[in-house]
């Protein structure tokens, strides 16, 4: 990074705020990032795998170990404040160091700095502050290292050169709500079926859980094992199972309540012992992120209710500390899946902490080495997420929390382009994409790897406006717009009318994916001619992404965006009935989650396999959860078009269905829709907003005018928390 943009870097984290948290309300504090990344440690390294011990395959980041926070005062009267930290600490009032470790301190009135320094290898460094005014909250400042010296007259330096940061919080604001000791929430959940064998039991708890399995009444001697399963037959099978829990050389003379030390994804549990062991019977504490589901959506068509709730249900499971991927299997933290948690997440919880605790979890520290969980892929959707949560949620401050390892991310992927300007997998990345069931080239130049590039740049582009970056905005805006233009002229086949998959030593392929197509609709990634643009995605919807010949998607992951951008292209009622046919399949499989994977043309225990175990399929994973996002901003209708739906539109589809009604969070508030086929309700709380909508009549408002536009009409939604009731006649039967 060049000098210039240091400086400018350093001054947006002063003006900042920061991730979480109250300005003026004590709170612990901690460097931006740490406590996410310590968390993110202790999550991903509790996975097992048969027993055995599973960390991540990527390089795993630490939090500084030596952390100094600061802030300045202006006091009217003196007072004394109160000082709690996360390991060994001192303190400096205006330069002079205070004796000990003191836990209070009485500060004179007047101006006065205030530096304490917190040493913690183990945990992330974090202090607690709070007076009659001086409390430690989104204001202050911290650095990881000092740059101070003391002259030979033993005055300290004026001028250090040190690099301060806005400091992180959450919501620790008691000071014995001590941040390393956060722990989920868990709630006492009975079994729904038990059965019984000479010494065994199998308990079904009747859907897709999370927790600690608890033993009650246990007493005697013996070896215990409990066997988990998210299928039945998973739990009854011993030596195949995922996961399992060993206890040996148990002795308890009395009885007593015994709950198992590690929570687990299951909804059996198979429980086997010997010896005198015995129990009263079996429940679990069912361990959980308290979401509230602010999102809400209701209509005329059960099986999509089902659907909807199920979604919500693998959504809640997969929202832990952070975003993960599949319960049983992984518990990891990857950037693809988190993506789309994030963007379901907009339209359930709005659970703007969850989001950003994952995006800096991801990225890690600097110097970066690889790409975010080694997959190429998954650094452009960490970049896409960054600027969607601020698109959502306006965040800025957040933003420039994260906007220096948004550079030093970009610049390692920058470093690895080609002589052409685009990106090929090298030593060490992954290449993803997606699990497909056809042969499918990952070498040379991939057409979707290309798109997502630009479309992180594009990203960049507007993360550097945010952050007043103007020099960096321009050049990423024109790195983008070069790639863009390289991109449509390598990859668009005017024999296939849509986009080839990859280009390699120079030849393009022949070979069509649906990926690139169905990202190229999303991002209106098209001819600059409207005309010939119009012609490109007609072309992909017929060639690729309706046509029943084209190479077909198997998994929850991409079904997301084929949906999605099927949505943008106005197939509503195509896209229930997929809805209906792909989620509504699993429902009538029995599935109580949504799974990692799922085809149709498999049977029986094909649907429980996956990376060539018995039972490797997640049957709960965040990706399968995307009805949510598709139902909310489709259906529904609502997104947002400036940050922080400061601007927004709403645009509803019944897609076939009579009605429905539901709601969407904002910052401000929930934005209430009910739509009919003769009737819209729309309540907004604030931002200035625009319904569109066709009718077969003139349509009639209760407030304010509507006008007539290409292709429908447009009501303004100006008045904040009114109701309003429009009579009009769907085009739909």
């Amino acid at each position: 990074m060049k000098k210039n943009m240091k400086h400018l870097l350093l001054a947006s984290l002063m003006l900042a705020g920061t991730a979480q948290g109250m300005a003026g309300v004590a709170t612990w504090i901690w460097y931006p990032g740490d406590y996410e990344i310590w968390m993110s440690n202790e999550m991903q390294n509790r996975r097992t795998e048969r027993g055995a011990f599973f960390p991540p395959f990527w390089r795993m980041d630490s939090h500084y170990v030596l952390v100094e926070f600061s802030t300045k005062l202006s006091l009217a009267a003196a007072e004394e404040v109160e000082i709690a930290a996360e390991g060994r600490y001192n303190v400096k009032l205006d330069g002079k160091l205070q004796p000990g470790e003191p836990s209070k301190l009485a500060i004179p009135a007047g101006q006065h700095a205030l530096n304490i320094k917190v040493y913690n290898q183990q945990k992330p460094p974090a202090i607690f502050v709070k007076g009659a005014t001086v409390a430690s909250d989104t204001s202050w400042v911290a650095t990881f290292e000092d740059k101070e010296w003391i002259d030979a007259s033993g005055k300290a330096s004026d001028q250090s050169g040190t690099v301060y940061a806005k400091v992180g919080a959450w919501n620790f604001n008691d000071p014995t709500a001590i941040p390393s000791q956060f722990k989920l929430a868990t709630t006492p959940k009975a079994a729904v079926k038990t059965d019984r064998s000479a010494q065994s039991v199998l308990v079904d708890f009747g859907q897709e859980t999370f927790g600690f399995v608890k033993l009650h009444g246990l007493k005697g001697k013996g070896n215990l094992t409990v066997y988990y399963g998210e299928s039945k037959e998973e739990a009854l099978d011993k030596e195949h199972c995922e996961t399992f829990d060993r206890l040996s050389s148990l002795n308890h003379p009395q009885p007593k309540d015994f709950t198992m030390e590690s929570s687990r994804a299951l909804r059996y549990a198979n429980v086997v012992w010997d010896g005198t062991l015995a129990f009263d019977n079996v429940s679990m504490l069912y361990e959980h992120m308290p979401e509230v589901n602010r999102g809400a959506f209701r209509c005329s068509d059960e099986e999509v209710n089902r659907i909807w709730d199920v979604a919500a249900h693998t959504l809640q499971l997969s929202t832990r500390e952070l975003f993960v991927d599949g319960i049983k299997r992984d518990r990891w933290v990857w950037s693809g899946d988190a993506y789309q948690s994030f963007l379901m997440s907009n339209y359930l919880f709005f659970d703007s902490p969850a989001v950003e605790r994952t995006l800096f979890a991801l990225r890690g520290k600097d110097p970066v080495t690889s790409h975010i969980n080694t997959i190429m892929d998954y650094t452009f959707y960490w970049f896409m997420g960054a600027y969607d949560h601020y698109l959502y949620t306006g965040r800025k401050p957040f933003i420039q929390q994260l906007y220096p390892r948004m550079v030093s991310m970009m610049d390692y992927v920058l470093s690895r382009r080609n002589d052409f300007g685009m990106l090929e997998g090298r030593s060490g990345d992954w290449v993803f994409v997606d699990w497909a069931e056809f042969p499918m080239s990952k070498k040379g130049e991939l057409s979707f790897e290309q798109l997502l590039f630009c479309q992180s740049l594009k990203a960049m582009s507007k993360c550097a406006e945010v952050v007043g970056d103007t020099a960096g905005a321009t050049r990423y805006a024109e790195l983008a717009q070069e790639l863009r233009g390289k991109f449509l002229i390598a990859f668009w086949s005017k024999g296939a009318n849509a986009f080839v998959h990859n280009r390699e030593e120079g030849r393009r392929s022949t070979q069509v994916t649906p990926y690139t197509n169905i990202f190229a609709v999303l991002q209106n990634f098209f001819d600059e001619n409207p005309a010939f643009a119009a012609a490109q995605r007609k072309s992909i919807r017929d060639n690729v992404l309706l046509n029943p010949k084209a190479l077909k998607i198997t998994t929850p992951y991409m079904r997301f965006y084929e949906l999605d951008a099927l949505c943008t292209l106005g197939e509503h009622e195509h896209v229930m009935r997929e809805m209906k046919s792909y989620w509504g399949g699993m429902l009538g499989l029995g599935a109580t989650s949504f799974w990692e994977k799922y085809d149709p043309k498999e049977s029986g225990a094909q649907h429980l396999a996956m990376y060539g175990r018995p039972y490797g399929r997640s049957l709960c994973h965040a990706w399968g959860a995307s009805p949510i996002y598709l139902l909310g901003k489709h259906y529904l209708g609502v997104q947002p078009t400036a940050p922080g739906y400061s601007e927004f539109v709403i645009t509803p589809a019944l897609g076939g269905l009579k009605w429905m009604k539901g709601k969407v969070p904002t910052p401000h508030g929930d934005i209430a829709v009910y739509v009919s086929t003769d009737t819209i309700k729309v309540t907004a709380p604030a931002g200035k907003g625009y319904l569109y909508f066709k009718s077969l009549r003139t349509p009639k408002s209760n407030i304010g005018s509507v006008e007539k536009v290409i292709d429908g009409y447009r009501l303004q939604l100006a008045e904040r928390g009114k109701e309003y009731v429009l009579s009009y006649k769907s085009e739909q039967p």
